[in-house]
Protein backbone atom coordinates (compact mmCIF):
# COMPACT_ATOMS: atom_id res chain seq x y z
CA UNK A 1 0.00 0.00 0.00
CA UNK A 2 1.51 3.31 -1.09
CA UNK A 3 1.26 6.09 1.50
CA UNK A 4 4.17 8.39 0.62
CA UNK A 5 4.11 10.98 -2.16
CA UNK A 6 4.99 9.47 -5.53
CA UNK A 7 6.33 10.91 -8.78
CA UNK A 8 5.63 8.77 -11.84
CA UNK A 9 7.53 9.34 -15.08
CA UNK A 10 6.10 7.12 -17.82
CA UNK A 11 6.92 6.57 -21.46
CA UNK A 12 3.71 5.85 -23.37
CA UNK A 13 5.54 3.33 -25.59
CA UNK A 14 7.16 1.40 -22.74
CA UNK A 15 6.96 -2.34 -23.56
CA UNK A 16 7.85 -3.36 -19.98
CA UNK A 17 5.60 -1.09 -17.92
CA UNK A 18 2.39 -0.41 -19.78
CA UNK A 19 0.86 3.04 -19.55
CA UNK A 20 -2.34 1.47 -18.23
CA UNK A 21 -0.44 0.33 -15.12
CA UNK A 22 0.92 3.82 -14.45
CA UNK A 23 -2.55 5.29 -15.09
CA UNK A 24 -4.10 2.87 -12.62
CA UNK A 25 -1.64 3.68 -9.83
CA UNK A 26 -1.75 7.45 -10.41
CA UNK A 27 -5.54 7.77 -10.64
CA UNK A 28 -6.09 5.46 -7.65
CA UNK A 29 -3.69 7.46 -5.49
CA UNK A 30 -5.26 10.72 -6.60
CA UNK A 31 -8.76 9.47 -5.76
CA UNK A 32 -7.55 8.47 -2.28
CA UNK A 33 -5.96 11.86 -1.67
CA UNK A 34 -2.40 10.52 -1.65
CA UNK A 35 0.03 13.02 -3.20
CA UNK A 36 0.99 11.89 -6.69
CA UNK A 37 2.47 13.64 -9.70
CA UNK A 38 2.22 11.83 -13.03
CA UNK A 39 4.21 12.87 -16.09
CA UNK A 40 3.64 11.02 -19.36
CA UNK A 41 5.97 11.32 -22.34
CA UNK A 42 4.03 10.10 -25.42
CA UNK A 43 7.14 9.63 -27.57
CA UNK A 44 9.23 7.64 -25.07
CA UNK A 45 9.61 4.00 -24.15
CA UNK A 46 11.35 2.38 -21.17
CA UNK A 47 13.78 5.12 -20.20
CA UNK A 48 13.82 8.53 -21.76
CA UNK A 49 15.88 8.61 -24.96
CA UNK A 50 15.21 12.19 -26.06
CA UNK A 51 17.54 14.66 -24.29
CA UNK A 52 14.75 17.23 -23.98
CA UNK A 53 12.57 14.77 -22.08
CA UNK A 54 15.44 13.65 -19.82
CA UNK A 55 16.22 17.25 -18.90
CA UNK A 56 12.53 17.97 -18.36
CA UNK A 57 12.00 14.99 -16.09
CA UNK A 58 15.20 15.62 -14.12
CA UNK A 59 13.96 19.13 -13.35
CA UNK A 60 10.62 17.73 -12.22
CA UNK A 61 12.39 15.19 -9.98
CA UNK A 62 14.48 17.96 -8.40
CA UNK A 63 11.36 20.00 -7.60
CA UNK A 64 9.43 16.96 -6.35
CA UNK A 65 12.23 15.99 -3.96
CA UNK A 66 12.65 19.56 -2.70
CA UNK A 67 8.90 19.80 -2.11
CA UNK A 68 8.51 16.50 -0.27
CA UNK A 69 11.89 16.06 1.43
CA UNK A 70 12.76 19.66 2.07
CA UNK A 71 15.66 21.51 0.65
CA UNK A 72 15.95 23.67 -2.37
CA UNK A 73 15.63 23.39 -6.11
CA UNK A 74 16.17 25.66 -9.04
CA UNK A 75 13.03 27.21 -10.44
CA UNK A 76 11.61 24.87 -13.06
CA UNK A 77 11.78 26.15 -16.61
CA UNK A 78 9.88 24.58 -19.48
CA UNK A 79 12.24 22.65 -21.74
CA UNK A 80 11.83 23.44 -25.42
CA UNK A 81 10.99 20.26 -27.31
CA UNK A 82 9.94 18.24 -24.25
CA UNK A 83 6.69 16.34 -24.75
CA UNK A 84 5.50 16.07 -21.12
CA UNK A 85 1.78 15.54 -20.61
CA UNK A 86 -0.12 15.38 -17.34
CA UNK A 87 -2.97 12.82 -17.40
CA UNK A 88 -4.19 13.66 -13.89
CA UNK A 89 -4.49 17.36 -14.71
CA UNK A 90 -6.03 16.62 -18.10
CA UNK A 91 -8.66 14.41 -16.43
CA UNK A 92 -9.48 17.21 -13.96
CA UNK A 93 -9.79 19.63 -16.88
CA UNK A 94 -12.22 17.29 -18.64
CA UNK A 95 -14.36 17.05 -15.49
CA UNK A 96 -14.49 20.85 -15.23
CA UNK A 97 -15.51 21.10 -18.90
CA UNK A 98 -18.25 18.47 -18.40
CA UNK A 99 -19.66 20.36 -15.41
CA UNK A 100 -19.62 23.64 -17.37
CA UNK A 101 -21.47 22.08 -20.34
Amino acid sequence: KIKAPLLIGQGANDPRVKQAEADQIAFSMSEKGIPVEYVLYPDEGHGFARPENRIDFNGRVENFLAKHLGGRAEEFEEVEGATARFPLLEEEGNKVEEVAS
